[in-house]
């Protein structure tokens, strides 16, 4: 369950190929340059336990560094590839890194930031160097291609994409047990979705998230082949599908409105038949896009509710959906209660905090309150999502707490008309929230994105679509649901794996006001 195994038992395979470029990585590669990156690493004294940094792009080298840091007992934090060099010296030194890769792409950030990581031992780039660093690639040169001494497990430790505040790592305990023994996901993905040596799994988003991330390794693990897309790009994450003959693969729901929104002449021209499990998470899926995803795909469609905090995990697939549409499906990890803002669990089809009981322990890196802030008194926990659980036991999600409306004392859920605005032809994305209103406390404002700026060119364009945009929610939901208002902009500000940053948009309409409540 490692790739050693795999180098020894098909050492041509191709581990994964690199979507735009065509590199190809086979196992036999990725064993040893893993090898060689765990010698340079013990070489600067890291022992299991201690932790470094990743920062670049969907480079074939993130996994050579990954499995370098997984096989030696190393905690590694994978950091996304568009922080500034603010955002990267504070995630580097809170996760207390002694050693920072990154790629030339990145070195304007990676240069500007290297002077202010002082636990940082040896700093390494890839593609190139710049000041500070050293060539990975010269450096790793120099070490063996055979496996370190007692290798054992590491993990991840990732951090939450900050919309609010600072972004925080979520910890989990490394269980340090042999190479080849931490297989939980591994496990989980040949159980749940039929996973084997035999997959070829599709990978649209960007490797330093917790799902690509570990989804990737549990295929490496089982060893199939990952065809990992630098960038997403709906015709060619079809084209890709159609010409490896893709057989798994994790999206995000933007990604599957951007393929819904295809020409049928450009769908038409791709065979996507050889799709067993097409799964999807990280945020709401519209009920109408899942309902033509299937359509289209047939029932190969499977959702999982979970975190980065590994502390639940629900799933559903198709044919349950079809059931109970809206549904994330029942906890196959962890045990399900909803509870109101004092605790009180409540009953069935009541809509409150979900929390998880009995699941996987974490906690939040340096941040003992945001931790406390988590846990119930009963010691369960939670990511802060709001939604209830059905008679069977099936989960339904309303919204995340902190995107909550109180408009005249009632509560209005953002998500319900998002999935509504979202479906309009003339929409590419939404993002729905409360903005001030001095005789209700709030009102519900949208900020939509158009499919062509052409659309909203002239004020009297705006007017026109905003009010299109109105009448269609109305025609949907119930009045008090609906945007008393819409802007536009060119273009939302969305973390490359689907997740609104709703708070910036949000901000612009509380500026100058002293607290973000009414």
């Amino acid at each position: 369950m490692h790739p050693g195994i795999h180098a020894a038992e098909q050492p041509d395979k191709p581990a994964f190929i690199m979507a735009s470029s065509g590199k190809v990585t086979t196992y036999r590669e990725l064993n040893e340059a893993s090898n060689r990156i765990a010698h340079l690493l013990q070489s600067h004294g890291l022992q299991p336990g201690d932790a470094i940094a990743i920062m670049m792009e969907n480079h074939p080298a993130f996994w050579e560094i990954v499995w370098a840091a997984q096989r030696s007992g190393l905690q590694y934090t994978a950091a996304s590839s568009r922080l500034t060099a603010g955002e990267l010296e504070y995630i580097v030194n809170d996760c207390g890194a002694k050693v920072l890769f990154t790629s030339h792409e990145k070195r304007d950030a990676a240069s500007e930031v290297r002077p202010r990581l002082p636990g940082v031992l040896a700093a390494y780039m890839v593609g190139g160097v710049a000041d500070g660093y050293e060539s990975l690639e010269v450096a790793m040169a120099g070490y063996p291609s055979s496996p370190i001494q007692n290798e054992c497990e590491g993990g991840d430790m990732l951090y939450s994409s900050g919309t609010t505040g600072r972004p925080k790592g979520v910890k989990t305990v490394l269980s340090l047990a042999p190479l080849g023994t931490g297989q939980s996901l591994a496990g989980l993905m040949r159980s749940l979705y039929g996973a084997s040596k035999d997959m070829v799994y599709i990978s649209p988003a960007p490797f330093y998230h917790a799902a690509p991330l570990r989804y990737c390794l549990g295929t490496m693990r089982l060893g199939g082949t990952i065809i990992a897309m630098e960038r997403f790009d709906p015709e060619h994450c079809l084209q890709l599908i159609d010409e490896h003959r893709v057989t798994h693969g994790q999206f995000v729901p933007t990604m599957f409105v951007r393929m819904l929104k295809l020409e049928d002449s450009v769908r038409s021209k791709y065979d996507v038949s050889s799709i067993t499990h097409a799964i999807h998470a990280a945020a709401p899926c519209p009920i109408p896009v899942k309902e033509q995803m299937i359509s289209w795909w047939g029932e190969h469609i499977f959702e999982y509710y979970a975190g980065t905090e590994g502390n639940g995990f629900c799933a559903i697939n198709s044919e349950e959906w079809l059931r109970k549409k809206g549904s994330v499906g029942r906890p196959l990890s962890g045990e399900i209660h909803i509870c109101d803002d004092d605790g009180v669990e409540l009953a069935t089809g009541e809509a409150g905090t979900i929390y998880f009981g009995n699941g996987g322990k974490f906690e939040y890196h340096n941040d003992p309150e945001k931790t406390k802030a988590s846990r119930h008194p009963n010691g369960w926990s939670t990511l802060g999502d709001i939604g209830y659980v059905d008679a069977e036991g099936f989960l339904f999600l309303t919204d995340r707490k902190a995107n909550m409306i109180i408009s005249g004392g009632v509560n209005i859920y953002p998500q319900e008309a998002e999935n509504v605005l979202t479906m309009h032809p003339k929409v590419a994305d939404v993002a729905v929230f409360g903005v001030p209103n001095e005789d209700f406390g709030e009102e519900v404002k949208a900020v939509v994105q158009p499919v062509d700026w052409l659309l909203v060119s002239t004020p009297e364009k705006q007017a026109a679509l905003a009010r299109e945009l109105i009448e269609f929610a109305k025609s949907q939901l119930a009045d008090i649901k609906c945007p008393r208002s819409i802007d536009f902009d060119p273009e939302l500000p969305r973390h490359p794996t689907g997740k609104l940053y709703k708070r910036l948009v949000r901000d612009r309409y509380w500026e100058g006001r002293a607290s973000k409540l009414v």
